[in-house]
């Protein structure tokens, strides 16, 4: 039986004429991380905008398992709910929630996809390699407990990890209090992934970085453009949870203008 998946919508008054943005969060977030600020933004802006908390995260019901669920499991996620959208969506999808989109791409084609500080086609081996470099303490206590939410466990590790040195005390804070559990087997899965670039770049793709990012690195970024002939935009002065930063306009800015010069409304 199918698991009942939380799904946030914003839409466009008096309707769209563009294809509905679908938003995928990455590791231990949740829809809520996209309605913070860019669902209602888009909204305003004349597109219709959801997000999804996949199965065990956010409102979304667990599975038995959530330690073990796949990034296979995931994509089915993110395919239940755009087969309940009106038309074919342009999908968003963040750091994990970025993989999942590239695996859902290798399937099909869409109107548009967003990779927002996305885990690269070939795997996160060489970021996983950096972090136990950097803090391996914490990357012991992530594999003892087999839970991936121990990397954010804090607001000192949150602001760390995903976030840039201006960051207010509040927004970390909010963060870190509403960070929840992810699935280690993903999480590995994410590490050694290999995907399809000649399919996954037949949609038109646009790859949105951050200079300031400590867990995707920007030659990652800019090799995985080039792969896919996608799009490249780095944002300065930004780490990786960019739709939750302060300065969270210059994403979505960045993000609107790519989708205004891709997108055509019939």
């Amino acid at each position: 039986m199918a698991l009942d998946l939380e799904v946030i919508a914003r839409k466009a008054e008096g309707g769209s004429d563009y294809p509905p943005l679908l938003f995928v969060h990455g590791s231990c977030h949740a829809a809520w991380c996209w309605d913070e600020h860019f669902l209602p933004y888009f909204a305003e802006r004349g597109f219709d905008a959801y997000a999804l908390s996949l199965r065990g995260h956010g409102a979304s019901a667990s599975p038995r398992s959530l330690r073990w669920t796949s990034v296979a499991s995931y994509v089915s996620d993110v395919e239940r709910v755009a087969a309940d959208l009106p038309r074919e969506p342009v999908v968003i999808g963040h750091s994990l929630g970025g993989l999942v989109v590239q695996k859902l791409l290798e399937q099909r084609r869409l109107p548009g996809a967003v990779l927002v500080a996305p885990a690269p086609r070939w795997g996160r081996g060489r970021g996983a390699v950096r972090l136990v470099r950097r803090a391996p303490l914490l990357s012991a206590r992530l594999l003892l407990a087999l839970e991936p939410r121990t990397l954010f466990s804090t607001p000192e590790l949150c602001r760390r990890l995903l976030f840039s040195p201006a960051t207010s005390e509040e927004t970390v804070n909010r963060c870190a209090q509403l960070m929840g559990r992810e699935s280690f087997r993903a999480w590995m899965e994410m590490l050694v992934v290999r995907l399809d670039a000649r399919r996954i770049g037949s949609t038109p793709i646009l790859i949105l970085g951050a200079e300031r990012d400590r867990l995707i690195s920007g030659d990652a970024l800019r090799a995985t453009a080039t792969d896919y002939g996608a799009d490249l935009t780095m944002i300065p002065d930004m780490a990786h949870d960019m739709m939750l930063e302060d300065n969270w306009q210059e994403a979505a800015g960045a993000m609107l203008d790519w989708l205004s010069r891709t997108l055509s409304p019939p």
